[in-house]
């Protein structure tokens, strides 16, 4: 059996702040609601979607202070004690992670309303939790709806929006090493997850020029493209569709800095790398990211040469069962350092 869950609605458009009444209402989602937000976030829309979910429901909120175990668990005892039906988030990715972790232990529905469009996490099955020292993906279960309204994401910084794209492109090389498992290790493979995720990227590559505005229309075609990715990920029922060597790029350099970059940054980097890697045109994923002002280089995500090298090293190791281009014992430090001169990451 293959299952397949999908968010159930999908609202794009401006000042939808009192939008999250009417999907409630719509999708039978109960009484009692808890509003996640971040201590900024709670300010840009927490406050405002509360408000309006108070005039129709019980409504409580709660300010969540990163993507922690902790915090999932002290959303959890909150829910309990308030008997919450459902939640509903209101930030960037670390706010929308616990909600979906705590929602999904807590077999509840919960609202994905963003307020950045910085990774396909708005919409995924999977929640990031920095935990131990670094960041793991968990499987959960996609929002049952998912807010984003334009002018909040707007208001982020551009940094942001480009980081999204660079989360989007890295689909290329992601679909990639899923062929290659699907091939090589008889991997189960879904040809329409793979078409509809990598369709995502080379819609971004198209529109980068409109993308680089960072106006309302550059922010709509990037949250298409993030929500493509995550209803992907829902049809193959894994975050392969969107998560390859790049993305194991990416936890390596989780672990191994103290203050890593936007993880779409980082993928997109990587995703230069792997592609390299993969015989792909990698010069068209630089081209898109430096189009957009994303980070192409070591020097622009603010990491040192040497540590690059030695993510590419390790980063087999971080999800040993998941097979990519890096194989099973993984790239030496000679090829590692090789791949990242040639394409200019160092």
């Amino acid at each position: 059996m293959h299952l397949m869950e999908l968010p159930r609605e999908v609202l794009l458009g401006e000042n939808l702040a009192g939008e999250a009444v009417n999907v409630a209402k719509r999708l039978k989602l109960g009484k009692k609601v808890l509003v996640l937000y971040g201590p900024k976030t709670r300010k840009i829309a927490g406050e405002e979607v509360e408000e309006n979910l108070s005039q129709e429901f019980e409504a409580s909120g709660v300010v969540v202070r990163g993507a922690t175990m902790g915090e999932v668990g002290r959303v959890m005892g909150l829910a309990r004690e308030l008997k919450a039906d459902w939640l509903i988030a209101v930030g960037g990715g670390s706010i929308i992670d616990v909600a979906k972790l705590a929602s999904y232990r807590l077999k509840l529905p919960f609202i994905s309303f963003p307020t950045t469009a910085s990774h396909d996490g708005i919409a995924s099955a999977n929640a990031s939790i920095k935990d131990l020292g670094s960041k793991t993906s968990v499987k959960a279960r996609p929002p049952i709806a998912v807010i984003a309204d334009v002018r909040v994401i707007k208001t982020a910084p551009y940094r942001y929006l480009a980081a999204g794209v660079g989360d989007i492109i890295s689909n290329l090389t992601a679909v990639k090493d899923w062929q290659l498992a699907h091939r090589l290790k008889g991997e189960y493979y879904s040809e329409y997850a793979a078409s509809l995720s990598l369709m995502s990227a080379k819609m971004v590559i198209k529109n980068a020029d409109i993308i680089r505005l960072g106006n309302e229309e550059s922010v709509r075609k990037v949250v298409k493209g993030l929500i493509s990715s995550g209803v992907a990920m829902s049809i193959a029922g894994s975050s392969r569709p969107a998560s390859g060597a790049e993305h194991l790029f990416s936890h390596a350099l989780d672990m191994l800095l103290e203050k890593p970059a936007l993880h779409g940054e980082q993928v997109g980097v990587g995703a230069i790398i792997t592609a390299y890697l993969h015989g792909l045109k990698w010069e068209r994923i630089r081209e898109t990211l430096k189009k957009v002002g994303a980070p192409t280089t070591a020097y622009e995500l603010g990491v040192e040469p040497e540590i690059v090298i030695k993510a590419l090293t390790i980063a087999h190791t971080i999800r040993p069962e998941r097979y990519t281009i890096l194989g099973k014992d993984g790239l030496t430090w000679e090829a590692a350092e090789e791949a990242a001169r040639i394409t200019g990451v160092i």
